[in-house]
C-alpha cells in the first residue's frame, strides 16, 4: 500500500452480528454476500460468517458465486439474480444454486445441463415489481416442466417495505404468497421471504418458514432508522481511513478546489486528504465532516477525484489520521447528507481501497 487511505473491517464485529441474529432467528441463516459482501470483501465474510452459525450463502451474480467456489467455500450458495439460460451447465457443475421464475426458463436451460441436475429455487413477485413469478399456474407449469435435470430445492420472495414498520404492503405481500403456496409449503426443503428488516420483525413468529437472508444487519447496519431499536445489539464493522497529506496555512481570500467554491475568511489551516470520487467518495460529501484527533472537520470545496480539502481547527502534522466513515463519523449521517442509504455507501466504494481485517 503506497497510499494510506484504507477500508478496516472489523472480523470480531462481524461474528458479533451473526451470532446475536442466530441466538433470535430460529430458522436458517443465508448470509448474503452479494457485491463483494457489500463493499466488506465477499470471500472473508463468506468465511465469517459460516464459521459463525450462517449454513448457506447469497450472491447475485454467477461471477460472485465462482469466486467464492475459487476460494475454496463448499456451502451451499444461491445467486438471486436472473441469470441466463446457457449458463445453467456451469452453475450445476459447480453445485451453484440459481433463481428461475418460469417454466419457459427450464426449458431452454435443459440442453446445457450435462451430469449434474441443477438446484434451483423458485423467485415469486408478490409486489416488489421486480424479478419472479405471480401466478400458480405460472408455478404449477414450472414444477412441472423440472423433471429430473432440475432440483426444486427452495421457493422465495423479497418484502419491498420490511423495513417501514406501518406498511400495508407488507403484510399483503405476506399473503400474496401464502396463497400462492396453498398446499405446496412440503414442496419445497427451503421456504424464505425476510431479509434483515424482516427477519427480526418474524422473530417469535409462528410462520413455515425455514430461512432467511440475513444482508446488511451482518455488517452491523441498521435496515432502516425505523427499525433501528430492533437492532441495538449490532456493532458495525466497517471504517474508512485514509491520512493528512499535506497542511498548509492560507491566508484570508484564497479559493479552495475546482470552482473556487469555498473561499478562506481568514487564517485557516487546510489539510489534504487523499481519497476522491474515485475511490467511491462522492462529489456530493463536499460540505459533510471528517474526524481528526477526535475534533470534526468540514470538508471546504469540491471532492476532486483523488483528494478533497478539509478545514483544521489548527496545525496537525502531515501524516495524522483522518477518519471518513466510523468512530464519530456515522454513517447513516454520511447516507442523510448524500440523500442516501448506508446499503449505497458501503457498496460504493472501488478496489482502489484496500480493506483490512483487523
Amino acid at each position: 500500500m503506497f497510499r494510506p487511505s484504507r477500508i478496516e473491517i472489523d472480523r470480531a464485529a462481524i461474528a458479533h452480528n451473526i451470532k446475536e441474529l442466530k441466538s433470535r432467528i430460529p430458522q436458517d441463516i443465508m448470509a448474503v454476500v452479494k457485491a463483494n459482501a457489500y463493499g466488506h470483501g465477499a470471500v472473508e465474510v463468506a468465511n465469517i460468517a459460516l464459521k459463525n452459525g450462517a449454513t448457506m450463502l447469497g450472491v447475485a451474480l454467477l461471477e460472485e458465486a465462482i469466486e467464492l467456489r475459487d476460494a475454496g467455500i463448499e456451502a451451499p450458495i444461491l445467486v438471486m439474480e436472473a441469470q441466463f439460460p446457457q449458463y445453467a451447465g456451469i452453475a450445476a457443475e459447480q453445485d451453484i444454486t440459481l433463481s428461475v421464475f418460469s417454466a419457459e426458463w427450464l426449458k431452454e436451460a435443459t440442453p446445457y445441463i450435462e451430469e449434474k441436475p441443477l438446484t434451483v429455487h423458485v423467485k415469486v413477485d408478490t409486489g416488489m415489481g421486480r424479478l419472479g413469478l405471480r401466478t400458480r399456474e405460472q408455478l404449477d407449469a414450472l414444477l412441472e416442466e423440472a423433471g429430473d435435470t432440475f432440483v426444486i430445492e427452495g421457493i422465495y420472495t423479497h418484502f419491498a417495505t420490511a423495513d417501514e414498520l406501518n406498511s400495508d404492503l407488507y403484510y399483503t405481500q405476506q399473503e400474496r404468497f401464502e396463497r400462492l403456496m396453498d398446499g405446496l409449503h412440503e414442496r419445497f426443503r427451503y421456504i424464505h421471504t425476510s431479509n434483515s428488516a424482516g427477519a427480526i420483525r418474524m422473530a417469535g413468529q409462528d410462520v413455515p418458514y425455514n430461512l432467511v437472508r440475513v444482508g446488511i444487519a451482518l455488517y452491523g447496519l441498521y435496515p432502516s432508522k425505523e427499525l433501528e431499536t430492533l437492532y441495538t445489539f449490532l456493532r458495525p464493522a466497517f471504517v474508512l481511513k485514509s491520512q493528512l497529506m499535506q497542511v498548509k496555512l492560507l491566508e484570508a481570500g484564497q479559493t479552495i478546489s475546482y470552482g473556487a467554491t469555498y473561499t478562506t475568511t481568514e487564517d485557516e489551516w487546510i489539510g489534504t486528504v487523499p481519497v476522491g470520487y474515485a475511490d467511491g467518495w462522492l462529489r456530493k460529501a463536499s460540505g459533510f465532516e471528517v474526524e481528526v484527533g477526535g475534533i470534526r472537520c468540514p470538508i471546504v470545496g469540491r471532492v476532486c477525484m483523488d483528494r478533497f480539502m478539509i478545514r483544521l481547527p489548527k496545525e496537525f502534522p502531515v501524516g495524522t489520521d483522518v477518519t471518513l466513515v466510523g468512530g464519530n463519523i456515522d454513517i447513516d449521517e454520511l447516507a442523510a447528507h448524500l440523500e442516501t442509504i448506508n446499503y449505497e455507501i458501503v457498496c460504493q466504494f472501488t478496489n482502489r481501497l484496500p480493506r483490512h481485517y483487523v
